[in-house]
């Protein structure tokens, strides 16, 4: 175990967070000289990940390199509750089936920041699952109707007149619970969870134990810089998206986030990172030579430093050379789509096929917007079909970064 000073520990976690509520306390707990159960309750509503859900893993990563322990609660059952923090609208709710299918991608995904070994796996459905209704009841009198109304998402829909669903009240109490059946010393979340992360610390209190520290992170805007990262907003830069695709969607960073992004999403040394925004301020350093170390050390997280200067060669090889990579990957055309009624094959569906698009809807907007090029000619609006002769041994690209050749 590597407990360092309470100084240098506090250095290391305060970097890139927006509050510790109390500070005080996180340093009381840091002074016991034990291994803290730092918590991060995560509901498996989607099945892959993004650089967005990596910020709180990289922080759990920093508490776990500092000899601490992560306790990562699947919310297998609070998913079907719904976190309603941030949202204007009730979640709907996911099957059984689907919440332990992406449970155990997240986890798998997790595991490319966290350190397995320390890591503590729970299922909230142990304890919330094996409440009656009676326990319910008693839950919920530790808390206020006023008080949970005070939330900024709830007291935004009651004022723009939405539905608020009695079961999306519960959800805090029963992500309260979580920290009571586990006994966090520390609960990390985003800051729209403040609030639920505080009802965990009141309950504690309520319970006898000591209180949790709550410990915020700001949410990590997406590629179009305004909009949090959501694959929703097609804004994202997914853990297991191909190198040069992550290379390529770090080169269109905004400058203004460029610190943000080296603060959340790399490990570089705040230190460094201070000298890198003087630098940026006096002119010293150059933006495009930052943004091309900033995407080699988000590919080397998750793919390697090798990985990382091929990516770099590839970019280069588009964007300056204009030229199509030779390695690019192949499909027998006949595997991927098959003629329609009409004997023409249907370009959507075939993109969809070749993981080029996650739906036909998704590749007609791709295609009408000018992003699909066959041999490096953009298609048309609405040209939507080919003859299977007309794309035999043709280069299906979609936007800059993404090229399959089709063998007839």
């Amino acid at each position: 175990m590597n407990m360092n000073s309470v100084e240098k520990q506090l250095e290391l976690i305060q970097s890139g967070t927006d509050a510790i509520v109390p500070l005080s306390d996180l340093k009381d707990k840091l002074t016991e000289g034990r291994p803290l159960r730092v918590k991060l309750g995560v509901d498996p509503t989607a099945p892959d990940l993004h650089l967005g859900h990596a910020v709180p893993l990289r922080k759990l990563r920093q508490f776990q390199d500092l000899g601490h322990v992560v306790v990562l609660i699947i919310g297998d059952f609070t998913a079907r509750i719904g976190d309603p923090s941030g949202r204007n609208t009730t979640r709907p709710p996911l099957s059984r089936e689907q919440i332990e299918e992406n449970a155990q991608t997240y986890i798998a995904q997790a595991n490319k920041i966290l350190n397995p070994e320390f890591t503590e796996l729970r299922h909230n459905s142990e304890w919330l699952g094996a409440m009656d209704f009676a326990d319910v009841i008693k839950l919920a009198a530790n808390f206020t109707v006023a008080r949970t109304l005070e939330r900024d998402d709830f007291a935004r829909r009651v004022a723009e007149q939405k539905s608020i669903s009695l079961h999306e009240l519960l959800y805090p109490m029963a992500q309260a619970m979580d920290s009571v059946a586990i006994e966090a010393d520390v609960e990390i979340g985003g800051t729209d969870q403040l609030f639920n992360l505080l009802a965990g610390r009141e309950l504690m209190e309520k319970r006898g134990l000591a209180p949790q520290v709550c410990l915020t992170l700001p949410l990590l805007e997406g590629l179009d810089g305004v909009q949090k990262m959501s694959k929703s907003y097609g804004n994202y830069i997914g853990l297991t998206e191909a190198p040069e695709d992550m290379f390529g969607k770090a080169m269109s960073i905004p400058d203004a986030l460029m610190i943000k992004y080296f603060t959340l999403a790399t490990p570089v040394a705040p230190a460094e990172i201070c000298g890198i925004e003087a630098g940026l301020a006096d002119g010293s350093l150059h933006p495009g030579d930052l943004k091309r170390r900033l995407g080699r050390e988000i590919v080397t997280l998750y793919h390697g430093a090798g990985a990382a200067g091929l990516a770099e060669a590839a970019f280069d090889l588009i964007h300056k050379q204009h030229e199509i990579p030779e390695d690019i990957p192949e499909v027998a055309l006949a595997e991927v789509a098959s003629p329609g009624d009409d004997g023409l094959i249907y370009l959507p569906a075939l993109m969809v096929a070749c993981d080029l698009a996650q739906t036909t809807s998704e590749g007609r907007r791709l295609i009408d917007n000018g992003g699909v090029k066959l041999d490096g000619e953009p298609l048309a609006k609405n040209d939507y079909k080919r003859a299977p002769d007309a794309l035999a041994g043709v280069v299906l690209q979609v936007g800059k970064r993404r090229f399959i050749r089709l063998n007839g």
